[in-house]
């Protein structure tokens, strides 16, 4: 599932949700660290959520936050501005 909301005045929130399997707690925390995998030695690189937490928070100026049930599911929670923040080309 897949929805968006006006948050507040200034902020829009999406919200990704699925039924899978969950992600255990032990690896909550790490999912948006590089190089962090489950599948090692089966395609999975470590970048995906690495990449899309950095795009989240440091090129939009936005949030994500997670929460799981190991066999039920995983829910993202992501929270943009309205409007991106500007990036000082100069520095």
């Amino acid at each position: 599932m897949i929805s968006a909301r006006f948050f507040d005045v200034d902020r829009i929130e999406i919200v990704v949700k699925d039924n899978g399997k969950g992600i255990l707690p032990v690896n909550l925390g790490r999912i948006f660290d590089p190089f962090f995998t489950t599948r090692l030695g089966q395609g999975g690189s470590g970048l995906g959520l690495n990449i899309v937490y950095n795009l989240i928070k440091d090129v939009l100026g936005g949030d994500i936050s997670v929460d799981s049930v190991v066999g039920k599911g995983t829910t993202f929670t992501i929270l943009l501005p309205r409007v991106a923040k500007i990036v000082d080309e100069h520095s």
